[in-house]
């Protein structure tokens, strides 16, 4: 049975200071929960309500017979691990990886001050769908294990690396001496019908409001934008990157 004390320190890590000191976060739903534990993420605890367990039987009997540890709450308790108006009944606590991969794919995604963690996870489930391996986060991007990136991920930000903590210059520096170019997507860029792929590449995404942060401008190749048939100001940041990858992943293929 679960401590008061124990149930007041899984809830902190609702909050992003806790997450980071502990290097865990808490993740909800049964869809998510389930990524999460057959990633190579390590799951610490599940918890379920008593309403769940009734609901899902088949469900219970494969956690109980696996590694994790299980503890049953009462409503009012696991409300006190989520901030969802309606939650699913079951969340978890993972750890992050101890090992960090290398940036090693021709293909990088850089997220470049986006604010919003709803467009940060979204972002993420398209980097997951076209097959991105690798995502570096700039300039104060919101938390990726922020529980509503984790939601909007959909389960997709257990597929990627995600580099968060991302030394500018020194960072890039070693990416560009491996043949990596920078560039940046923009409205006044070259149309992305015409541009080709060559090499190795992080394309960049910034947040709409401010546009690209003048660090990543001076270290960019070039830039490259959507071609504009109506009278939109803009496209939303995470709705732009699924139609820019979709260009940049079949140009890759072919």
């Amino acid at each position: 049975m679960i401590s008061k004390n124990e149930l007041k320190y899984y809830s902190s890590l609702l909050k992003k200071k806790f997450r980071d000191k502990e290097n865990k976060f808490l993740i909800e739903g049964e869809k998510i929960v389930r990524e999460g534990i057959q990633s190579e993420y390590n799951c610490e605890i599940i918890f379920v309500t008593k309403q769940f367990v009734e609901e899902n039987k088949k469900i219970i009997s494969k956690l109980q017979n696996g590694k994790f540890r299980l503890e049953i709450l009462s409503n009012s308790d696991f409300s006190k691990l989520t901030d969802t108006v309606n939650p699913q009944g079951i969340a978890a606590v993972i750890n992050h990886p101890v090992s960090k991969r290398k940036i090693d794919s021709d293909l990088v995604v850089c997220l470049d001050n986006i604010s919003d963690p709803g467009n940060l996870g979204t972002i993420i489930r398209n980097c997951d769908w076209f097959g991105i391996r690798d995502l570096v986060l700039v300039n104060n991007c919101a938390d990726p294990y922020n529980p509503k990136a984790i939601r909007s991920s959909m389960g997709s930000i257990f597929h990627l690396n995600i580099f968060t903590e991302f030394e500018f210059e020194k960072d890039f520096k070693k990416l560009f001496a491996l043949g990596y170019k920078l560039i940046f997507t923009d409205t006044k860029g070259e149309d992305i019908d015409s541009f080709s792929f060559t090499g190795k590449i992080i394309i960049t995404f910034s947040n709409e409001a401010n546009g690209p942060s003048e660090n990543i401008k001076s270290l960019s190749q070039t830039r490259i934008t959507i071609p504009r048939i109506g009278k939109a100001e803009s496209l939303n940041v995470a709705s732009a990157s699924a139609v820019i990858l979709d260009h940049l992943t079949k140009k890759k293929i072919k």
